[in-house]
């Protein structure tokens, strides 16, 4: 009885994705998606969201083959006349056989159907793409008609393929014939196909549409749509988009004061663009902008601003903020959800997305366990089995619902660019992630943070981005002419301008300043040299950056004597005084076991102090838990943001290159070991950020200690020597080359005040070439050393990227080297594994805490409360410091977890609590330290 109730007939199911695509297209896409996908088919918009929603219900007439045969109560319903004609038909993958199937079909529907390009063959792969894979179509070979008729069964399966298909035609109303399928409009509706067979494949959904009673198609696609109903009344499919939260809106008007609170109006750069970008949208359409400003400036507000002003006059609809890191896109998170909030809007869902983001408390506990979904096409798969559909295949999740891709879909964004980056490289569901990022703003934060492999990756996605006509704003404090020239250069070669008209285009925004360049003319309108010099003397002021040169040598674990001249002791002499005459101070270290070193160092060598270890002396770095990781993290915004209220009397921050970006800190001192000059450059912007701001308080503002204001806003760059001379650290990251290191210790050699902003362009300037005087250190070789590996970096990121849309023949060209999402190299780094660190209990009990009160949940069913717990304490590490032959038995985790997409590929790291001890793979050993986090040692040099 159960297994009848399951049975759907699959044109019912191809009729639901229609009219699913068609509430998609009236509420989801934009106008200048509608546009651009009209156009790219050569038809009326009317007659493209007909043709759209046909190819959509059309996606699934693969199923009407041999697929039958493998659900034994599907096959219990097909007549004998089907039966009988199967002929020598073999198994395909229904995707494959719909594409094969629809390439014969539309021909005999008027399609064109020669070559690659073809409307016929392009809609085919449209089709037989709905799972996120597009695949090649052989019109002469398996694709051909004979081929078809043998392989997908005799006439009467293809006189009821036909049929099928045309009734799909008929109710849509697509008549008309498209004369042209462009690679951009084909990546749009590709997309919207994948959504609205996901959404009309919820278990939920399609499940309450299999028990109503229905008289025939027709009646069902009414129904559906809502085409019978009074005009008061909603649809099926416009009930399932008003679930899914889809629904693009507009936001109402509100005042700068307040959607920026604490803000009271824009400063001089902001006020410019938002009346000079207004022109120039309205009058040459989208574009690029880019922003150059201080760390510090508002920067975020004004990308905010430039995304109403596309919206009002571009019809594009939110914003996507692309961030280098999970933490800065947390940070980000919140700023965007009360920008949109203070809009006041019945329903304006904003997502997060990145790898990390389902322990923010953006997402339910609901969301986390709801591990069950599947689609039609999980429930009837491909695959033969005589007893039905298994129970344990009910359980497979498919994440897309819930997952990264699905959350670039929403009208309000932030992401880790690793997600945008993934529409561009041969992932599954590449279109649907170019989809959700086309139809609003996107914004590039932090420009000059990524490698050259990433930033490649970054073109070649503004590439794309420009082809598909969405506005873009690019935000940077210190992003090189050059590097912005070359971005700017790769969003209007998409746009369609040829290169020997982008060479000559000028895109640097001035420093400070803002250049807007229209994608239909390459038009260039910029910031007022007037309004750009007044805009600087406002935020001028001034800053010394003291470099010391110091003997690197770790404290490791005992309590030696550490001599005058170790970096060690430098750092004792630069915090001791906060420790006690109190301020904010932060420590910025090369790599995680430096940060580890330094604070087991301070928290020894100031233990007769006020200063408290775990309250005034922290460590955040990217190897603790998330439990103790994101509290840390909101305690420094709350506590040393932008109010000032609760400003703690003294406080000592060790960290990494994690509080360097985009986090809105203010410190009375910053100590940083060497980095490359942008990067000391945004260390120095947290150095007393919120001055100016507070000035203007009068009473209640924060009051920097009296040693401090003595001293001024000053930075120390601790300078790793050996004779004089740079010696860099063994074991440092890799972050920043050697070159770039030794170039910066050359231009802080002497020490020197720096004037903020004006100094900024000619510091980088300097920064990216080596200096060519006689009495320099000759970095020639180091300079080269430096190039190639960028050279060798922007190879690799061609060869990991798909074609730009000029030069994409098949759509299958979008899918030559397949990859899953979670493997996709979207950074040059090492390959991450995520890590569980846990206790064996005595008992063989595997536990969270040290005292057995926390058990892993084993599942089969697992609550939300305990995904978020679990998420909670997992860490990712590089996979290499894993793969050495483990020196000990480490215990899977529970059986259950291999089906939860959250879980699925955690690895356990093992601690007695009694006894703990590292545990060792290879020369690598690994141990959870609850106040350092998970430490990290060599076992063999």
């Amino acid at each position: 009885m159960a297994s009848i109730r399951l049975g759907y007939p699959v044109l019912f199911h191809m009729l639901d994705v229609a009219a699913v695509a068609g509430q998609l297209w009236d509420r989801f896409l934009t106008a200048p998606q509608r546009n651009l996908i009209a156009v790219g088919l050569g038809l009326e918009e009317a007659q493209a969201r007909s043709v759209v929603m046909f190819w959509a219900g059309a996606h699934d007439v693969g199923k009407v083959s041999r697929f039958q045969e493998c659900e034994p109560v599907a096959w219990a319903r097909v007549s004998d006349a089907l039966r009988s004609d199967t002929g020598r038909w073999r198994l395909l993958r229904h995707e494959r056989a719909s594409m094969h199937a629809m390439v014969q079909i539309l021909a005999q529907f008027g399609y064109p159907c020669a070559g690659n390009a073809s409307p016929a063959v392009r809609a085919a792969q449209i089709m037989g793409g709905h799972h996120g894979w597009f695949h090649q179509v052989d019109v002469q070979g398996a694709a051909s008609a004979g081929r078809v008729a043998v392989e997908l069964g005799g006439v009467a399966w293809q006189d009821l393929r036909f049929r099928y298909a045309a009734q799909i035609q008929y109710l849509t109303g697509a008549t008309a014939v498209p004369s042209q399928v462009s690679a951009p409009a084909a990546v749009l509706i590709a997309g919207l196909v994948m959504v609205a067979d996901q959404l009309a494949s919820q278990p939920h959904e399609w499940m309450k549409q299999a028990f109503t009673p229905r008289f025939g198609a027709a009646q069902h696609y009414e129904d559906a749509t809502g085409r019978g109903l009074s005009r008061a009344g909603r649809g099926w499919a416009a009930r399932v988009v008003d679930t899914a939260e889809l629904e693009r809106i507009e936001l109402p008007p509100a005042n700068f004061s307040t959607v920026h609170a604490p803000l009271t109006r824009p400063n001089e750069l902001q006020h410019s663009l938002m009346q000079g970008l207004d022109a120039a949208v309205a009058e040459h359409g989208s574009g690029i902008v880019f922003v150059a400003d201080r760390t510090g400036a508002g920067k975020t507000v004004t990308a905010l601003e430039a995304q109403a002003v596309f919206a009002r006059h571009l019809g594009t609809r939110g914003v996507a903020f692309l961030q280098p890191s999970t933490t800065i896109a947390d940070a980000m998170y919140d700023t965007l959800t009360a920008y949109v909030a203070a809009h006041r809007p019945a329903r304006a869902p904003t997502s997060l997305a990145h790898s990390h983001s389902w322990v923010n408390p953006a997402y339910s506990d609901e969301a986390l366990s709801h591990s069950g979904q599947i689609t039609v096409d999980d429930y009837f798969t491909d695959r033969p089995d005589p007893t039905g559909r298994p129970d344990a295949r009910v359980t497979v999740p498919d994440t897309f619902l819930r997952g990264s891709d699905r959350a670039l879909l929403a009208q309000f964004t932030v992401a880790t660019l690793d997600q945008a980056a993934m529409a561009v490289m041969p992932t599954r569901r590449s279109a649907l992630r170019l989809l959700g990022l086309s139809g609003r703003t996107v914004v590039l934060d932090e420009a000059h943070a990524y490698s050259p492999y990433t930033l490649r990756l970054a073109q070649r996605l503004l590439h794309w981005l420009g082809a598909l006509g969405c506005p873009v704003v690019v935000l940077s404090a210190t992003l090189p002419d050059d590097l912005a020239s070359s971005l700017t250069n790769a969003y209007l070669a998409g746009a369609g301008h040829p290169s020997t008209t982008i060479s000559e285009h000028d895109a640097a925004p001035g420093y400070p300043g803002w250049v807007f360049t229209a994608a239909r003319s390459a038009t260039a309108v910029r910031i007022e040299d007037s309004v750009r010099l007044r805009h600087a003397s406002q935020q001028r002021s001034t800053a010394t950056l003291e470099l010391h040169d110091v003997e690197h040598q770790p404290f490791g674990a005992g309590t030696r004597p550490v001599s005058t001249g170790e970096r060690l002791a430098r750092i004792l002499d630069e915090a001791g005084p906060v420790a006690e005459h109190g301020g904010c101070a932060s420590i910025h270290c090369d790599t995680v076991a430096d940060s580890q070193d330094t604070y087991r160092y301070l928290r020894h060598a100031l233990d007769g102090t006020d200063l408290r270890a775990g309250t005034d002396l922290l460590l955040a770095h990217a190897r603790l838990p998330g439990h103790q990781l994101d509290p840390l993290m909101r305690f420094l915004r709350q506590r040393i943001g932008p109010s000032g209220h609760h400003r703690p009397q003294r406080l000592i921050v060790v960290t990494t290159s994690l509080l360097e970006m985009s986090l809105n800190i203010d410190l009375d001192h910053v100590i940083s070991d060497l980095a490359a000059l942008p990067r000391l450059l945004h260390r120095l912007g947290r150095l007393w950020r919120f001055e100016q701001t507070w000035q203007h308080r009068g009473s209640g503002r924060p009051k920097r200690p009296d040693w401090i204001r003595e001293r001024g806003p000053h930075m120390s760059v601790l300078h790793p020597t050996e004779d004089g001379c740079t010696l860099l650290p063994e074991r440092r990251s890799r972050g920043d080359s050697d070159f770039l290191l030794h170039r910066t210790a050359q231009l802080l050699r002497t020490g020197r005040t720096l004037t903020l902003p004006d100094d900024v362009p000619t510091l980088l300037t300097q920064a990216s070439s080596p200096d060519t005087s006689e009495d320099a250190e000759d970095l020639t070789e180091l300079y080269d050393a430096h190039q190639a590996h960028a050279r060798s970096a922007i190879l690799y990121a061609d060869m990991q990227s798909v074609p730009p849309p000029e030069r994409i023949a098949s759509l299958a060209d979008l899918h030559r080297r397949p990859t899953l999402p979670g493997k996709a190299p979207t950074r040059d780094g090492e390959r991450a594994q995520r890590l569980l660190p846990c206790f064996q209990q005595p008992s063989g009990r595997l536990t969270l805490d040290r005292h057995g009160q926390l058990s892993l949940p084993p599942g089969p069913r697992l609550k939300g409360a305990e995904i978020r717990l679990l998420l909670n304490h997992v860490i990712s590490v590089p996979a290499a410091w894993m793969s050495g032959p483990p020196g000990q038995d480490t215990p899977p985790p529970p059986t259950a977890w291999t089906t939860h997409p959250f879980l699925a590929d955690l690895k356990l790291l093992a601690d007695d609590p009694h006894q703990p001890r590292p545990s060792t793979f290879g020369s690598d050993a690994l141990q959870m330290d609850p106040e350092l986090g998970l430490v990290r040692t060599r076992t063999l040099p």
